[in-house]
């Protein structure tokens, strides 16, 4: 047992769901909402890879890390706790996850607001990574299509091999992603091992390598600090990693997968569970009173104690802009 390496399971708690708003706030972000059978997708998160990983490791931020702790506690779920003072985007919450772990430990990252099934292909796949990650890769897992979807990004590949990464297409995009078949959806899930991840970021991005380093080092119980941190470029893992070192494997997964990322994703997995929807295929969201859709179809009506919201469901990527036009205004509503 002494010489064995740890598998962490590392759930990255950013973000605060700007296409899910009015139920997703900046105080109640998505991942925290029970709106999802009683549970809220981090429980969700944190309960299905229990199993897999020896440890628990959360990157949040100062602004949600009391959310992730009231759950963790609830659960008896020990954790290493890493608090960031200012979101720096997923290279240096992930450098900050590699800098805690010992070089050879395994870390399986994931998101905390994701939505996954069939625990078994799933478990076979996590599997399936981390005996590629032992073997010196950086992988990450892709998803097989079920339809042409441009909520998603894409990955390209010949076997377990990436061609490229592809940012969020359009409708013509995705049905050609889509017809080619060696395309998959990027779920945002990667597992590696610590020491290689750290070696390729110091490779390709050194500016984030070393700040992030030093912020690490200064932490307080996990804590980081805010003027050292600021010093840090905003970047994504994808940009200063996977899309450049030549060690990236891809993982083609099957389990049923949705990163619930608009509410039309919502409304999909709803309708799974048994989530009423009338004649015309209109949803009611987070309200029991009795509510009378009339000449619409396929329409969905959130429901919140200080705002509403009423979206066709094909336009649930637009309800981002009224959360960006909200955020000009300074309105508490986004609070």
């Amino acid at each position: 047992m002494e010489n064995k390496k740890s598998i962490i399971h590392v759930i990255l708690t950013g973000g605060v769901g700007s296409r899910l708003w009015p139920l997703s706030r900046k105080s109640q972000p998505k991942q925290y909402l029970d709106i999802f059978d009683g549970k809220s997708l981090f429980e969700m998160t944190v309960d299905r890879n229990r199993n897999i990983a020896d440890k628990v490791m959360v990157v949040g931020n100062i602004d949600n890390c009391h959310l992730s702790r009231k759950i963790l506690e609830k659960t008896n779920t020990e954790y290493i706790d890493i608090i960031e003072s200012t979101p720096r985007n997923t290279a240096a919450a992930i450098a900050f996850a590699a800098f805690a772990a010992d070089p050879d430990d395994i870390l399986i990252v994931t998101p905390s607001d994701h939505i996954i099934g069939d625990m078994a292909e799933y478990e076979t796949a996590i599997q399936e990574a981390v005996e590629k990650a032992t073997q010196g890769s950086i992988v990450t897992f892709g998803i097989v299509p079920t339809k042409p979807e441009t909520g998603y990004g894409y990955i390209e590949r010949k076997g377990d091999d990436v061609i490229s990464f592809r940012e969020k297409p359009n409708k013509v995009s995705a049905r050609d992603f889509i017809a080619k078949g060696n395309f998959l959806w990027n779920s945002g899930m990667f597992c590696f091992k610590a020491s290689v991840l750290l070696e390729e970021l110091k490779a390709f991005h050194p500016e984030v390598y070393e700040k992030s380093k030093l912020v690490w080092e200064s932490n307080t119980n996990g804590n980081l600090d805010l003027a050292l941190s600021m010093d840090i470029p905003s970047i994504s893992i994808d940009y200063a990693v996977m899309e450049r070192s030549k060690k990236i494997k891809v993982v083609s997964s099957k389990f049923a997968w949705s990163d619930l990322g608009s509410f039309e994703s919502v409304y999909d997995y709803l309708v799974t569970i048994g989530h009423v929807v009338d004649e015309n295929g209109n949803m009611v969201i987070g309200t029991t009173n009795y509510t009378a859709f009339i000449g619409v179809k396929d329409t969905i009506f959130v429901y919140t104690p200080t705002a509403n919201l009423i979206l066709k469901k094909e336009f649930s990527q637009d309800v981002k802009s009224v959360y960006s036009a909200l955020e000009r205004e300074n309105s508490d509503l986004l609070n």
